[in-house]
């Protein structure tokens, strides 16, 4: 008997009112080496921003540490005006030292300076989804919960999202404000944050995987590549096949810097996963 097809639906709705196709684009590549300064192709930059609009993208997720600040601004340039249902989700909550260095700052001064600098940037008066970049061990959760809550109350913030939390954390950030989205590092070989997964799915609240396919799983990538190999695809596309057969929650934000890479990756949403190859990614153990 042939195995039966898995399907999935094709958009989610974010907060209940934004409707989006499930296969975004995450912004962070358009930037320079390190995700640091200005891209080496800004013209390419450009170019993907663009080609990801007319290849059916309405959710693009960047932040305001993805340069920092260039990620923003590229957008911004590549695609203003803005097409109508077009959700640009950006980040807070980290600081840039130098290429690759991230310290966390999610106090509610620092936070400010960078959503009105991510307003300023994007041109936008308000943000569709603003999402805390990481939870500060030095700050309180509850200074932090309250500035976004008063940012959202002020009309500078729609919707408000998290990453990298766990459910408890998720769980407090809800008495305060309405959590729409989540998004934590997930993949086939990387399942640390599985119990955020059910819950969001289960509250009807997004769920962004990031780093959708680790380094260094050999069984991961022997099985990725067996099952490509039936469908003429990477294992990139399959990894990102298979999130979307995972959870109807789950959206994508595949990154890239080159037009060539974004369309490889779109193609994805044309995989139809067999029930037998998603038993056979299922049963990959973590790195």
């Amino acid at each position: 008997m042939a195995a039966i097809t898995a399907t999935y639906p094709a958009t989610f709705t974010i907060g209940g009112d934004l409707t989006v196709n499930r296969l975004g684009y995450g912004a962070m590549r358009i930037t320079g080496e390190g995700i640091w300064g200005p891209p080496a192709d800004h013209d390419e930059s450009i170019r993907v921003l663009r080609r990801a609009v007319e290849l059916g993208v309405n959710f693009i997720d960047t932040a305001d540490s993805y340069g920092p600040s260039v990620s923003e601004e590229l957008i911004a340039e590549a695609l203003r005006p803005y097409a109508k249902g077009l959700v640009i989700g950006t980040k807070g909550g980290l600081l840039r030292t130098g290429p690759n260095q991230w310290p966390i700052d999610a106090s509610p001064k620092h936070l400010e300076e960078a959503l009105h600098g991510s307003l300023k940037r994007l041109k936008l008066d308000q943000i569709d989804l603003y999402q805390l970049h990481r939870v500060d061990p030095n700050v309180p959760f509850e200074d932090t919960l309250k500035f976004l809550q008063k940012a959202q109350q002020d009309g500078y913030i729609k919707h408000i999202g998290l990453s990298e939390v766990d459910v408890d954390q998720l769980k407090k950030a809800q008495e305060f404000v309405e959590i729409v989205s989540v998004q934590n590092m997930y993949s086939v070989d990387n399942r640390k944050w599985e119990p955020v997964l059910d819950y969001t799915c289960a509250h009807n609240i997004a769920f962004i995987p990031w780093f959708p396919l680790s380094g260094g799983n050999k069984e991961a990538l022997a099985a990725l590549d067996q099952i490509a190999k039936k469908y003429g695809a990477t294992q990139q596309q399959i990894a990102l096949s298979w999130l979307l057969h995972r959870s109807p929650n789950i959206l994508l934000i595949p990154g890239t810097s080159k037009v060539k890479h974004l369309e490889e990756n779109m193609k994805t949403a044309k995989i139809q996963l067999s029930s037998e190859d998603m038993a056979a990614l299922d049963k990959i153990k973590a790195a």
